[in-house]
């Protein structure tokens, strides 16, 4: 599971490099809870749970199946 998340955050890069942050993931649980750290601009840019929300979790969920939600750790 954990490859097809990499495999997915791959396509969202891209934007978040070019604003200068990127994402990490951190973990995936059995019951489908993908955790991500933002790092670098997006790490503390006010607009990282948009980010988050609405590209982030829109794509992973779009893409695979499992996905039920992205969280955010620190």
């Amino acid at each position: 599971m954990k490859a097809q998340v990499e495999e997915a955050l791959n396509q969202v890069r891209p934007a978040l490099q070019a604003d200068g942050g990127d994402v990490e993931l951190v973990d995936v649980s059995d019951e489908g809870v993908v955790s991500v750290r933002l790092t670098g601009a997006c790490g503390s840019c006010p607009m990282s749970t948009m980010t988050l929300k609405m590209g982030i979790e829109k794509t992973l969920m779009e893409n695979l199946s499992f996905v039920k939600e992205v969280v955010q750790v620190r």
